[in-house]
């Protein structure tokens, strides 16, 4: 069997067994959920709700403020108890978040217009995704229907759903692929109608075996390619995806748009499902709950802004825990507070011990170019870190500094134990400041 891949990456150690034999569950509902209006990549929505006010699960507390921004609904039946800024893990600073106190079971407040997909039209099915709030749940989350509405002139012919989950630790899509493969192709066959594609695929990584082959069966008879991807990290990455398996290359600055492929991830395609077919906004989604800080691993379907410690309660959190994270450990967002609620982009809650956090020293880069062998965007991370210690932006941007991924690749192998991740999440940082200062 030919595995398709992409030039570079690491192997880091893939620690799936923790978690991938644990069916998906559901976890309780929430007596309180902090509902960040930052539930989406782009301008965070505006809040449409008082403080006092009953809202039922599905309801719109939260309505976009921009082209790319998303509808936020409750994720419980209860009442408004407070509006007030919190502070957001990604953004980084306090954004409004609506507080809901849960008052009984769920009322459900379902889309107009659901139902059937077969009777609707590319517009209307578009249409129900933005108003369910559907975003990217890879972690990116990037406004679904954006994503489904291609410009003029640029024509989608290849869709792919991302099935790899490469991240370390994480276990959720798979458990997805093995327990909901019919929902999948029901949302597989929703986004065909939405794109009029011609080729669609499903890129899953070759250490989920058992998936690959359900999924073929699940799929037979339908035009729909299950490909086995070789296991290698960032695999899951738009760009390494797109070329691993339609062998284009999206250009420096490009969108998948311009290579005439949509990406879009498993968890993402049966939200689309559930929208269009059950009227289910988002207000909840799979992850999950990992980590050797965990005394019993596994998957769950959360209600989006429940804390992240009642979460961890029930699995059982050592004690020792040295530091949690909204993602794995590769890419993964370390939270100040254990009280930070889920978000739509949470796709999983890694929980280390010290043992797995500890940082050594760094040492002077040796020149070994390993960092450049290994970085799927074909950079020179060495340098990139250099320049932006030196404070040398507008050079750094010249060689790809904005086209990192951030992936972590680099960092992972360097013998030096040199962080450049780090300096370059800083060194974009800080060009955009200055970018926008000039403006």
């Amino acid at each position: 069997m030919k595995l398709l891949t992409f030039k570079g990456g690491v192997h880091p150690p893939e620690k799936k067994e923790l978690a991938k034999d644990k069916q998906i569950k559901r976890f309780d509902l929430p007596d309180t959920v902090y509902v960040y209006m930052a539930n989406h990549a782009g301008a965070p929505a505006k809040v449409v709700v008082e403080k006092e006010q009953e809202v039922k699960t599905g309801q719109v507390i939260g309505e976009p403020a921009g082209f790319i921004s998303a509808y936020v609904h409750s994720p419980v039946t209860g009442k408004v108890i407070d509006i007030k800024k919190m502070l957001h893990p990604i953004v980084g600073k306090p954004v409004d978040t609506v507080i809901i106190q849960r008052t009984g079971d769920d009322e459900w407040k379902l889309l107009e217009g659901y139902g059937s997909y077969e009777d609707k039209s590319p517009e209307e099915l578009v249409d129900l995704v933005k108003r369910a709030g559907i975003v990217g749940m890879g972690g990116a989350m990037f406004p679904t229907h954006v994503k489904l509405s291609p410009p003029p002139g640029k024509k989608v012919d290849t869709l792919i759903i991302n099935g790899a989950e490469c991240e370390p630790y994480l276990t959720t899509d798979y458990r997805m692929m093995l327990e909901r493969a019919e929902d999948l192709l029901l949302g597989i066959k929703i986004i065909k109608k939405i794109l009029d594609v011609q080729r669609m695929f499903v890129g899953v990584e070759n250490n989920k075996m058992d998936a690959i082959k359900h999924l073929q069966k699940v799929f037979s008879g339908e035009p729909i390619e299950v490909v086995p991807l070789k296991t290698k990290y960032p695999q899951g990455s738009e760009k390494q995806l797109i070329y691993a398996i339609t062998g284009r290359t999206v250009p420096r600055g490009g969108l998948p748009l311009d290579v005439g492929v949509v990406v879009q991830n498993v968890g993402t395609a049966i939200a689309i499902k559930e929208a269009v077919i059950d009227g289910k906004p988002l207000v909840e989604r799979g992850l999950t709950v990992t980590g050797e800080a965990v005394k019993n691993p596994g998957n769950y379907i959360v209600r989006i802004g429940t804390p992240a410690k009642l979460i961890l309660d029930k699995a059982g959190l050592d004690e020792n825990v040295d530091r949690v994270l909204f993602g794995g450990p590769m890419m993964g967002i370390a939270v100040r507070d254990i009280n930070t609620p889920v978000m739509k982009g949470t796709s999983g809650i890694t929980a280390l011990l010290p043992e797995q956090t500890q940082i050594k020293m760094s040492k002077p880069c040796i020149r070994c170019a390993k960092c450049v062998e290994v970085c799927p965007m074909n950079l020179q991370p060495y340098l990139l870190y250099h320049l932006v210690l030196k404070k040398r932006y507008d050079e750094a941007v010249e060689i790809g500094l904005m086209d990192c991924i951030e992936c972590g690749s680099c960092s992972f192998i360097c013998p030096s134990k040199i962080e450049h991740v780090r300096q370059i999440k800083l060194g974009k940082t800080v060009y955009k400041a200055l970018r926008g200062a000039k403006k």
